[in-house]
């Protein structure tokens, strides 16, 4: 097996070592990932072939399929020999043939940034929608254990200031017609796919709502805030703010929130959502100087500077303050989030240059 990072080795081991039962759960089990070549599916599959790598006993068999339409294609291809993974190339939403039963579906295919989603807003519902109806025919067909649908913070859109933290039964103040929309109201609308088939079929879902997850494997041209302050840092800065950086987030490691997200699956309750991240809400400008002292030297952080985007829709529909509450997710399956950012963003860069010097030598 080819190693995926040094990084996402550690966080394997404290992942095993902090959620054992839920391992023990998947262990021995057919396990379908959509959207593999992603960030969150990725992620995942590199977590589980390292676990059952070092615990082979483990024996999670991982089928990671993608249709690279927002994706990259090489993102696996360390994993082609692995004997625990089998690479497909499918679109979510057609019928396919996978040549086993699944015991588990972990559903993260999805267009989740806007520089992919604003201009393919078809494909964009298609997944989400189509595709989440898809998924949840198979999980009926294969009888599985549960189904996670990967939904998004996105869906609350721009909570009224006495909902934050905000928690899981907040309706939204959402458009249902601006730029954002297409994902949007498409997550809103899985949701209600999982509870209708729930209601219905007895189809065991589960629906996690990521608050701004970032962490090693996110494509550096994403799009989003944490990979372009990533690219930059890699060039020298300066860090590059395109708003007048008092907009708040609540950034979550990916190792934080895929081991909530799979407690979720196995332990969570069917047709429910559940935040998943960190409440620790941050200012765009306190995070963008935090990184320029990560990427910068002692005493000589990275310049960061203010521009006015290219795109005059950039800022539409963008909200103002994202924060979860997590008591939900804490009562129901014991989820606490442990990596601050300052950590978190040293862990990612560090996967970064990693990866970067890699590509110089070679």
């Amino acid at each position: 097996m080819s190693r995926a990072s040094k990084i996402i080795d550690e966080d394997a081991k404290v992942m095993r070592a902090t959620i054992p039962g839920v391992f023990e759960r998947l262990a021995n089990r057919n396990i379908l990932v959509t959207g593999a070549s992603g960030f969150l599916g990725s992620y995942i599959a590199d977590i589980l072939s390292a676990l059952n790598h070092a615990s082979p006993s483990l024996n999670a068999r991982i089928v990671a399929s993608d249709n690279f339409i927002a994706t990259n294609v090489d993102r696996l291809a360390h994993l082609k020999a692995d004997r625990f993974v089998e690479l497909r190339t499918a679109n979510v939403v057609d019928e396919t043939d996978w040549g086993r039963k699944f015991d588990w579906i972990i559903h993260c295919a999805s267009m989740a940034s806007p520089i992919y989603y604003r201009p393919r807003p078809l494909e964009t519902i298609d997944a989400n929608v189509n595709g989440t109806w898809r998924m949840l025919e198979l999980a009926e067909a294969h009888g599985a254990k549960g189904m996670l649908f990967f939904s998004s913070s996105e869906i609350y859109g721009d909570p009224d200031p006495q909902f934050i933290p905000t928690p899981e039964h907040y309706r939204g103040y959402v458009s249902c017609t601006g730029p954002r929309a297409c994902y949007d109201e498409s997550k809103r609308l899985g949701e209600t796919l999982c509870i209708s088939f729930w209601a219905q079929r007895k189809v065991p879902s589960k629906i996690v709502r990521p608050f701004n997850v970032y962490g090693p494997g996110q494509r550096l041209n994403d799009g989003r805030m944490v990979p372009d302050m990533m690219s930059a840092a890699l060039d020298g800065g300066p860090i590059v703010l395109l708003s007048d950086g008092r907009p708040t987030r609540s950034f979550c490691y990916v190792r934080d929130f895929i081991a909530g997200s799979l407690s979720v699956l196995v332990l969570g309750k069917p047709a429910e959502p559940y935040n998943v991240g960190n409440a620790e809400e941050r200012s765009m400008l306190d995070v963008a100087h935090l990184m320029a002292e990560i990427a910068g030297r002692p005493g000589r952080p990275l310049d960061v500077q203010f521009r006015k985007s290219d795109d005059a829709q950039y800022l539409i529909d963008n909200p103002s303050r994202r924060c979860p509450d997590l008591t939900k997710v804490r009562t129901d399956v014991g989820y606490e989030p442990s990596v601050d950012l300052r950590t978190g963003l040293a862990r990612t860069f560090e996967f970064y240059r990693e990866r970067h010097h890699e590509t110089v030598a070679a």
